[in-house]
Parts: structure tokens; C-alpha cells; sequence
């Protein structure tokens, strides 16, 4: 009888079905697919998702007011998070005000709204299952495979980002909203590698 061969796990030392965030090209990409199919929402809807980093429930539950004073689009706003009830404070770009701005003028929106309104008569405003359908559209229109990626993606890409240009863990996780370290750590998927990286970038 032959022996069999122990085979190495594919998963071992990997998060199992962590959604990979999105790269840069990848981002400029869906953004100039968006502007040239004049997808008013879904870029505003686009670029919101990354500068947030709010997880799906709470992007869809947005109402105009989160993110405006009067008729201005505000450079930072505070919403409180559903799954935690923590409050979580994200930054709004110029381009994502812009973009915001536009949706605004065109939906034509009062403050007490949501942001992103179904366009399903049963539904006040676009469901996270709606939601994940837009950013698989997103996803397949930059080239990627639409199956890897998911609603997760566009919350930890900017916070990967972030991570991985500053190694400042405790900024990543009052962006997201996180109550302890080690949420952040395993989602954003560290491993070990990056700590020894760091370990040997600090001289003593």
C-alpha cells in the first residue's frame, strides 16, 4: 500500500474568506469606468464605500444629513455603527464630496432622506444584498474576478492602505471602528511577516 503524502493545507496561515481589498489601479480604474458611463450614483455611492470604510449596513443607511450641513457635503461626519452601536467618524475626500454633491443635485434629496433611495418600491433605500451586487458590477468593469471580491473589500481598502503606509494600528482601528486591537490585526489580515518587518525597521 502506498504511503500517502501529507499535503500542506492551501488555507494554512491564511484568513479563509477574507474579501482582498481593492489596489490603487484598481480603484482609478472603477472610478473612470464609472465617470465615463456618467453613473452619477453608484460613483458617489463608489467613493463614499472607500473613504467610509463602513461596513455595508451602515453605507446603504445613510441619510443625506449624515454627510451635509445645509447645502454643504461635509468634510468629516460621525455615524453610529449597527452591529456595535459604537460611533465611527470617517473623512470625506474632495473628490468624494464632488462626486456626493453631484448625486445630490441630481436625485435632488432633502436632508431627511437616504442617500442612496431603492429604486424597489418596497425597500426605503438600497439593500446590502443590492449593494453586493453593485460591487460586483464595480469589480467585474475594472477586469477582476467579481467572485473574490465582495462589500468587506471596499471597507478594508483604504484601512490596508493606511496600514500599510504609516504600520499605525491603533489609527486603523478608530477608523474602523474597532473596540479591541485584535479585531483590526485579524482583519486586516497581518501576519507575521509584516510584524518582523517592523520588528527589524526599529533600531534600539
Amino acid at each position: 500500500m502506498e504511503s500517502i503524502q501529507k499535503r500542506e493545507a492551501w488555507n494554512k496561515g491564511k484568513l479563509v474568506g477574507q474579501k482582498p481589498p481593492l489596489k490603487p489601479k484598481d480603484i482609478w480604474a472603477i472610478r473612470i469606468h464609472l465617470q465615463n458611463a456618467h453613473a452619477v450614483r453608484d460613483l458617489a455611492m463608489f467613493n463614499l464605500a472607500i473613504d467610509s470604510k463602513l461596513r455595508g449596513c451602515d453605507l446603504v443607511n445613510l441619510r443625506v444629513r449624515d454627510v451635509t450641513h445645509g447645502n454643504q457635503i461635509l468634510p468629516r461626519a460621525m455615524v453610529v455603527q449597527r452591529k456595535t452601536q459604537r460611533p465611527v467618524q470617517f473623512e470625506l475626500t474632495e473628490p468624494t464630496r464632488t462626486a456626493v454633491a453631484a448625486w445630490l443635485e441630481k436625485a435632488r434629496l432633502r436632508g431627511d432622506q437616504y442617500l442612496f433611495p431603492s429604486r424597489i418600491g418596497r425597500s426605503p433605500h438600497v439593500s446590502t444584498r443590492q449593494y453586493a451586487r453593485i460591487v460586483h458590477h464595480w469589480v467585474a468593469a475594472a477586469g477582476l474576478d467579481s467572485s473574490a471580491y465582495g462589500t468587506h473589500s471596499m471597507r478594508r481598502t483604504k484601512a490596508t492602505l493606511i496600514y500599510k503606509r504609516t504600520k499605525n494600528l491603533r489609527a486603523v482601528q478608530l477608523l474602523l471602528g474597532h473596540s479591541k486591537l485584535e479585531s483590526t490585526v485579524r482583519y486586516l489580515g497581518i501576519e507575521v511577516d509584516d510584524a518582523l518587518e517592523i520588528s527589524e525597521q526599529t533600531e534600539i
